[in-house]
């Protein structure tokens, strides 16, 4: 039988029963692709030993031997730390450990969609504070950029909504934003859905020129907790990680999921490089069957691809740069790109400027009363 044609309003309405569709499948699946692996025997067992030592140097030497050409990164808040931009769950420092001032139930409730709903006021409070367009990327972002330009980045996987990836050169089939972006805006309105671009919706998040009632209607693509993940992300992921022949892990405490699970999904053979502040990703046995966590293994005599190379994200990829004879080319792409930043936005200043006080001049000014 044909289903009765539907509503252009109906159509709409469809796609967040199609994320959850998705998201419900994903890990349906993977519950029972480890459950019966793991009580079958499948799969057990080590892959192919890749890399001559388990270093930095051995990774930079197996990404020299032409071998590697398929990249992936997975990034988080760790990334953009040297842009200014705190993470989250650092003590003291950390996003969570600051946001008293918005008398929060507790510190997650920002992002959370019920809590928003009901008292917007805080998030975008916080939004001006971190909305794009008032930091620079880091050197782990070009240091990504020169993946790309070198022919080697498959895809960017990030949990950030800071946008640097994209400022700093990476393009919208190079990203996966699994947690959403500033970049874009919508109307949530079913019999609308308007996008409306980033500088659009800075103007008013910035002067809090929109009420929050439009706000809450009009709101940014970014993926409170509570909603599910964009469904490029679960079809990327299966396209993507299998062909992986080296994943960048940089920046990320692999604690949220199901992004933190996307370790375990390449295949045995792949090598991962873990940049980091400190050690992360390990196996946790029951989330394992499950399907996510990741079940890293820096330590153990059974070790065989895993690196965690513990510091900044910027260090690291200027120590894996130097290791491949690219740091110069690095340091360079910083610098020129950090100059062109800082030139657009002081011609953008002065344009600004200069309409403002234009338009000071072409105001008429009241007159005042004669005495008689």
């Amino acid at each position: 039988l044909l289903e009765p044609s539907k509503s252009k309003e109906e159509e709409e309405g469809d796609q967040p029963q199609e994320e959850y569709n998705c998201f419900c499948c994903f890990f349906l699946v993977e519950f029972l692709r480890n459950l019966f692996s793991s009580a079958l025997g499948l799969g057990s067992g080590t892959g192919e030993k890749v890399l001559d030592e388990l270093t930095l140097d051995g990774v930079a030497k197996y990404m020299l031997s032409g071998k590697c050409k398929n990249i992936i990164c997975m990034v988080g808040a760790g990334i953009s730390t040297s842009a200014g931009i705190p993470d989250f769950r650092s003590p003291g420092t950390g996003l969570y450990a600051n946001l008293q001032k918005y008398n929060l139930p507790y510190p997650e409730a920002i992002f959370q969609i019920d809590y928003f709903k009901q008292h917007p006021e805080p998030f975008f409070a916080l939004a001006r504070e971190l909305y794009p367009g008032q930091f620079k990327p880091t050197i782990c972002h070009y240091f990504m950029k020169l993946l790309k330009d070198k022919g080697l980045l498959k895809r960017c996987y990030t949990q950030n909504i800071d946008t640097l990836e994209r400022v700093a050169g990476l393009e919208g089939d190079d990203l996966i934003e699994a947690h959403g972006t500033f970049y874009t805006s919508h109307c949530v309105s079913f019999c609308c859905r308007k996008e409306y671009n980033l500088d659009w919706m800075k103007g008013g998040i910035r002067r809090s020129h929109f009420p929050l009632k439009m706000l809450i209607i009009i709101i940014t693509d970014i993926v409170f907790f509570g909603e599910n993940l964009p469904v490029r992300f679960f079809t990327s992921m299966k396209m993507d990680f299998p062909r992986c022949d080296l994943l960048i892990v940089m920046g990320t405490s692999l604690q949220v999921q199901p992004f933190a699970s996307l370790v375990s999904k390449v295949s045995r053979n792949c090598p991962r490089l873990l940049i980091n502040m400190e050690k992360t990703g390990q196996m946790d046995p029951m989330l394992g069957m499950l399907g996510f966590g990741g079940g890293m293994d820096f330590d153990s005599d059974k070790a065989y691809r895993d690196v965690a190379h513990i510091s900044t994200c910027d260090d690291g990829c200027l120590a894996l740069a130097d290791l491949l004879g690219w740091k110069a080319e690095l340091e360079e792409l910083v610098k020129k790109e950090h100059a062109r930043i800082d030139g657009d936005d002081k011609r953008k200043t002065e344009s600004e400027s200069k309409g403002a006080s234009a338009s000071a001049k072409a105001s008429p000014t009241p007159e005042t009363k004669k005495e008689e």
